[in-house]
């Protein structure tokens, strides 16, 4: 699936006095686009577009008006503060004053493998939402040190923003739960998916493929995932990376950068990161302890 783009949403972005600071252009993220931008006032009309949209207010508060006439909502968002509008609805908004937002587009299959079926979500304004907040403010971080190797890591977050979506901010019926609890992985399909994750150390490994090896949709993969082996699979596959830099600090000559490189890290700052937030030691000082 190609990347989504700026060119394929509402057309915000595309507005004379939209300052655009970072977006995820150029990442390769094939169903979800974010941006981070400075606002100037303005009152618009926008076509409905393929994508879910979440807004976050990154400053304020700000009067913001949705809809025209009798229908007219207006509310005024402070930071933390969300503007969510479905896919395929036109929209009409006013904006009154300067504004720093994060906007998460998402395309509508998403949400669906997310809850299992088509869903709808509610038109809102000045919502708050704490887990769908650092869930976006999760995903714009990732932007800020994006590699190859951090697609799993995106797609999880995507998955679970998704998810959050579908759970908390739609506007259709819950469907009856499930008769039984809910299973993870099978044995083979475990099996296949650790062979990929061993095999793509060094490389990117997205979410969508490893759920396309063992023939389930990303929602159902990253809950069986979890199900199994109780950890995400991104949070999984670092400790596998983590696991092979240790070795090879250990019993190899490679340089840290190179070692890095190796275990599919975004290079060596990013390999001590992990390496002092998961085991309070530095690989320099783990090679140190071996001499």
């Amino acid at each position: 699936m190609q990347e989504l783009r700026a060119e394929d949403t509402l057309g915000i972005l595309g507005m004379p006095g939209i300052d655009t600071q970072r977006s995820s252009a150029g990442l390769g993220w094939p169903r979800m686009y974010l941006s981070v931008q400075r606002e100037l006032p303005y009152q618009a009309e926008f076509g409905g577009a393929g994508n879910h949209l979440v807004i976050l207010h990154l400053d304020g508060p700000v009067n913001v008006t949705r809809g025209r006439g009798k229908r007219a909502q207006t509310r005024t968002i402070g930071s933390g503060g969300l503007f969510l509008h479905p896919a395929h609805h036109d929209l009409t908004v006013t904006l009154s004053g300067r504004l720093r937002t994060m906007h998460v587009y998402l395309d509508s299959s998403m949400i669906a493998d997310a809850a299992g079926r088509e869903v709808e979500l509610a038109e809102e304004i000045g919502a708050t939402d704490p887990l769908l907040e650092q869930l976006v403010l999760s995903l714009d971080m990732a932007t800020r040190n994006y590699s190859d190797t951090s697609r799993l890591y995106v797609d999880s977050l995507g998955a679970a923003v998704a998810a959050q979506l579908a759970e908390r901010h739609s506007c259709l019926p819950r469907p009856a739960a499930d008769v039984g609890q809910p299973s993870g992985l099978a044995d083979r399909q475990l099996s296949i998916a650790m062979d990929l994750m061993h095999e793509r150390l060094q490389r990117g490994l997205s979410l969508d493929e490893l759920a396309t090896s063992v023939g389930l949709s990303v929602s159902q993969f990253a809950r069986a995932f979890k199900l199994r082996m109780g950890v995400p699979p991104h949070r999984y596959l670092m400790g596998l990376r983590l696991d092979q830099a240790q070795r090879l600090l250990r019993a190899s000559d490679m340089s840290i950068a190179e070692v890095a490189n190796a275990c599919g890290f975004a290079n060596q700052e990013h390999l001590t990161r992990v390496m002092r937030a998961c085991l309070d030691v530095t690989p320099g000082a783990l090679r140190s302890s071996m001499q």
